[in-house]
């Protein structure tokens, strides 16, 4: 089972996603993956996902952050912090890093930063020359900014403050080579914790479609659809962490693994989300909040697969293994 460790204040229920992130993950132990209690730690982020999936995304960033200080034995994010994870490259956004007097200084700009306002600190990618090298941020130092104005437009995802970031002369703790992050196996295990948050938004959307109170042979087979995506979804969380108990320290299986499981999640989300708004019509859609934000957040969230380059890449992996599963 999973820990929990209360601090005796409960969050407010109309409290936003980062400040919910924030009070959970002060209490949230969870198993590390290949731990051989990897469906746990699973079954955890897609519950906090269902629940609310902004909130889900950011706590499955800071307990990835988490385990990324864990495997590259750099450290542990410290009480009343939430870490983020800013590894992105978005076109025109560029971060380097110079060192100086035995430091190491941050300036340019990263896109895709969730948690940009709310964050305490981030594992942050950047450019040493022409390699990528990882480093840890403190947040709440001068140097480190929201870059202009909000671009954000979409309701969908709003709520996890994601802005590009500007840092200038920012000191950071570098904690690794684009290597010890990139390639190590808990970068696809980070993945499939991804996939079970995409997960939780899908339970979000098909378990309003498995309560409609219609009662007809359509919106039957709609709900019978749904059953069937959510079922084959856990399915295939299940079996991912069985390979990666299995094989912890296998990279080659964590990413095969990772694809698999994305590309399965990602089926279950489209499908779920197309048959509810055929099953149940555009009045969940406009009078109930929560249905409506589920529908706007998973619907932008699963975007963060790569989807057919995803496919692709794939495609090469089981190539070189003759076909073989």
């Amino acid at each position: 089972m999973i820990a929990w460790v209360s601090d005796g204040a409960p969050t407010p229920a109309d409290a936003d996603a980062v400040t919910r992130a924030r009070a959970l993950v002060g209490g949230l132990r969870l198993p590390a993956p290949g731990s051989g209690r990897t469906g746990e730690r699973l079954d955890a982020l897609s519950d906090l996902a269902r629940d609310d999936i902004p909130t889900g995304r950011l706590v499955e960033a800071h307990v990835d952050a988490e385990q990324i200080l864990a495997d590259l034995g750099v450290g542990a994010p410290g009480p009343d912090e939430l870490w983020g994870v800013w590894a992105s490259e978005a076109p025109g956004a560029r971060v380097t890093a110079t060192p100086r007097d035995g430091r190491w200084f941050l300036d340019g700009v990263k896109g895709w930063c969730s948690g940009a306002v709310g964050c305490t600190h981030a594992l942050v990618t950047a450019w040493v020359d022409d390699e990528r090298a990882l480093f840890a941020v403190d947040l709440t130092r001068d140097g480190v900014g929201s870059d202009g104005p909000d671009p954000w437009y979409s309701a969908g995802m709003a709520a996890t403050v994601t802005r590009p970031v500007r840092f200038a002369d920012t000191p950071a703790r570098r904690v690794g080579s684009g290597a010890d992050y990139f390639e190590r196996p808990g970068f696809w295990h980070g993945a499939i914790g991804v996939a079970a948050c995409w997960f939780g938004g899908a339970r979000a959307v098909g378990e309003r479609v498995l309560r409609t109170r219609r009662d007809d042979p359509v919106t039957r087979s709609h709900v019978g659809a749904v059953d069937t995506a959510l079922w084959a979804g856990r399915a295939a969380l299940v079996e991912a962490a069985a390979v990666v108990d299995r094989h912890p320290a296998d990279r080659a299986v964590a990413h095969t693994t990772a694809l698999r499981t994305r590309a399965v999640i990602e089926g279950v989300a489209a499908t779920v989300l197309d048959r509810a708004g055929r099953a149940l019509g555009p009045g969940p859609m406009v009078a109930e909040p929560d249905h409506v934000a589920a529908v706007a957040d998973l619907t932008v969230y699963i975007r963060q697969s790569h989807a057919d380059h995803d496919l692709a890449a794939l495609g090469d992996l089981v190539a070189e293994r003759d076909g073989r599963p």
